[in-house]
């Protein structure tokens, strides 16, 4: 059966999109065959009031097909059920993922207010057929045969995935309890939808206007550029800056007024926190609220024990002691790194305390004098055209594959650039786009996305149509667009789930690519982060944007030296987030209480620093809010363990070993979830996964660890 993006319904008054009118529906784009190159989405041919019209159709299209599935007088067999649900709504699911897309990438009101129409239609036929009792029965009935059956370990493994995804969905529920099921799904959806437009809102309405020239003292002249670009864009004077990533996190990483250093970091650190129509906290009680609410009727005792049922993870108790783990690994490094900050900031004259929105710009200065390492001084080796030749030529020397820029695909953004991928053997492989730079429309972050999944039943070998979307530092009217070394880590990063998606080889789609584990999607994109650090990479590509010098070996060992600086604050601050999410997924009753308080208490083991009014993280945590990471944050710090335990076969046999790469691309990133992601791991590593590289490689071995 295709999983559907829920999301939620809240009509804006005045617009009544299932009024809209095409004067002829053959040529709604979304409705018939597209002609394009490789299928893919003809963006310059749909049009806003396209999407109602085609999706209330496809649903109705949809509908028929699991009905066909239903009133089938055959017996229940693989094929005639499991199969066909899974092919089953391919259609809808084809133009809903054009729109959901859009809403992340390229939105705006009209976009939006489709979305909340869309929202709860797609959530009623969810529900419909993941709660319909005759369609469970069938797929009951074949479950029940599957010791007899002759099926491939990708089909024993649909079958369970569709098995236990129905029971999972409230299949064995009735009556009120069902009823009650579906309203929560609705409204977990609108709600999630919601939470995410308060937090774009919010992002999008802060301006820091800077008229005098001295308050941009200590920012490089890439930065104070980009500030007068933004300003004049926005017709303003002067020099702006916003809370979009790239200008916020150099503004309090060398911007010398600390008075303004604190107003950005509050007004990002409080997104939707305010009392304004866009606050999230009674969004996020209603949220937590509801999926503790669903867990109950599905026999769990909260969410986290819910989701974790279907993760490597296995339980919320495996996930604290996880978490605690290396806590215990990290925070003495932690403490050690604040004391330091401390003494240098009051060595060079700072005799207040040291707060948050200190922390950046006073570890820059110690790391460059520690280091002499400036992060400005590797930017103009990382010109972003260079940056992606140089990943597209790593992924040519392990995999064979190569990259054709095309002109004659279709995109949704002038920016937006779209490749064609070969294998080794010539052939066609996959199509990727490629969205860097931030916009209002687009939300902050990184992801990787698909606008059409990988799939080959009955030999037909669908591939996929990946994209790839980013907020980089922009080009300016006098320097092109130079990414600073996290940027590098974050495309290496995105990119790694592309070549999960690119590499997919598998009969099902909701098999193929990063439908996996959650705890397990992040192995593929964090191994390529390690590639970053390394010199015989670096050389590919890192040559100065204007004198052609490539990067020297001195600099690129200043960067490997500084890349695990503060390590122990890193890590403190990506568990923080882990354990607020298990919090708030881990509650047993209601909450009703201070969204801030509970908060501060999950992050209470965690934090360095005096509190502070007004400050609040969870409002804007979009990851588990309204993506996909509830009770699954954790994901991040457990695939660090995967990738450095992988990488470190990659440092033995060779960074460029094509023998490794192989091995990585057979076991697991061709492979999908088509078996558990343990035995993926251990087919290609030969063992289960160690903590050891991890502390290892960010310098934060006490003792004995196991």
């Amino acid at each position: 059966m295709r999983s559907l993006v829920i999301v939620g319904t809240l009509i804006l008054a005045g617009l009544i999109f299932t009024n809209m009118k095409i004067e002829n529906k053959a040529l709604n784009p979304l409705l018939v065959e597209w002609k394009t190159v490789h299928q893919t989405p003809p963006f310059q041919e749909i049009r806003h009031e396209h999407f109602i019209p085609a999706i209330d159709q496809l649903l109705a299209e949809a509908k028929s097909e699991v009905n066909a599935v239903i009133d089938n007088p055959a017996a229940p067999t693989f094929e005639n059920t499991i199969q066909a649900l899974e092919v089953s709504g391919k259609r809808l699911s084809r133009a809903t993922t054009i729109l959901f897309n859009l809403n992340s990438a390229e939105t705006d009101d009209t976009i939006q207010a489709i979305t909340r129409e869309v929202s709860p239609k797609l959530s009623e036929y969810h529900n419909y057929v993941s709660l319909n009792s005759k369609l469970f029965q069938r797929v009951k009935a074949v479950y029940q045969q599957k010791d007899q059956l002759k099926l491939t370990s990708e089909d024993l493994k649909l079958l369970e995935d569709s098995y236990k995804g129905f029971v999972r969905s409230g299949a064995n529920l009735e009556g009120a309890a069902r009823d009650r099921f579906a309203e929560i799904n609705t409204e977990l959806a609108r709600q999630s939808l919601i939470f995410g437009e308060n937090v774009l809102a919010e992002t999008n309405a802060y301006q820091l206007i800077v008229a005098d020239k001295k308050d941009l003292a200590g920012l490089p002249k890439s930065e104070v550029e980009a500030a007068s670009h933004l300003a004049k864009a926005k017709k303003k004077e002067g020099w702006m800056f916003n809370l979009q990533g790239p200008g916020y996190i150099a503004f309090l990483k060398y911007a010398d007024n600390r008075k303004l250093r604190e107003e950005l970091y509050k007004a990002y650190n409080s997104r939707a926190f305010h009392s304004n129509g866009n606050n999230n906290e009674e969004v996020i009680r209603k949220i937590v609220n509801l999926r503790l609410e669903r867990a109950k009727l599905l026999g769990y005792p909260n969410h986290a024990a819910f989701v974790l049922e279907e993760r490597m993870a296995e339980t919320p108790e495996k996930v604290n002691a996880f978490l605690q783990q290396l806590h215990e690994a990290s925070r003495p490094f932690a403490q050690k790194d604040m004391e330091e900050v401390k003494a240098f900031a009051k060595s060079r004259g700072f005799s207040e305390t040291l707060e948050r929105w200190d922390w950046s710009y006073w570890s820059e200065k110690l790391k460059n004098e520690r280091y002499g390492f400036d992060e400005q001084a590797v930017k103009p080796y990382f010109k972003l055209e260079n940056v992606i030749g140089g990943v597209f030529e790593l992924a040519h020397r392990l995999y064979g594959i190569t990259f054709k820029e095309s002109k004659d695909m279709q995109v949704y953004h002038p920016d937006v650039k779209v490749y064609e991928v070969f294998d080794k053997d010539g052939s066609f492989l996959a199509v990727l786009y490629l969205d860097f730079f931030p916009r209002e429309g687009k939300r902050g972050g990184a992801w990787m996305t698909e606008y059409r999944g990988q799939s080959n039943l009955g030999g037909d070998n669908i591939r996929p149509v990946v994209s790839i979307v980013t907020n980089f530092t922009k080009p300016t009217d006098s320097k092109p667009s130079l990414l600073t070394f996290y940027e590098v880590s974050t495309f290496l990063h995105e990119f790694g789930h592309g070549l999960h998606g690119m590499f997919a080889n598998t009969r099902y789609e909701g098999l193929s690519g990063t439908a996996v584990y959650r705890d397990f999607v992040e192995l593929p994109s964090q191994i390529m982060e390690n590639f970053a650090v390394q010199k015989d990479f670096l050389d590919l590509f890192a040559v100065h944007y204007q004198t052609g010098e490539k990067i020297s070996a001195e600099l690129v060992d200043r960067l490997i030296k500084s890349k695990n600086f503060q390590s122990g604050t890193q890590s403190e601050r990506q568990l923080s987030f882990g354990m607020n999410d298990m919090a708030w997924h881990s509650i047993v009753k209601p909450e009703t209480g201070s969204v801030v308080d509970f908060e501060m208490k999950a992050f209470a083991a965690t934090d360095l620093f005096p509190p502070l009014d007004g400050y609040c993280v969870s409002t804007s945590f979009s990851h588990i809010f309204a993506g996909g990471y509830a009770a699954g944050y954790y994901g991040y710090k457990w695939a660090e363990v995967l990738d450095a335990d992988a990488f470190s076969l990659f440092r033995k046999n060779g960074i460029f070993d094509k023998n490794t790469a192989e091995s990585f691309r057979r076991n697991i990133l061709e492979k999908g979830g088509t078996a558990h992601p343990m035995l993926l791991y251990k087919a290609f590593r030969g063992q289960e996964p160690s903590v050891v590289p991890l502390l290892e490689r960010e310098g934060m071995v006490r003792g004995n660890v196991k």
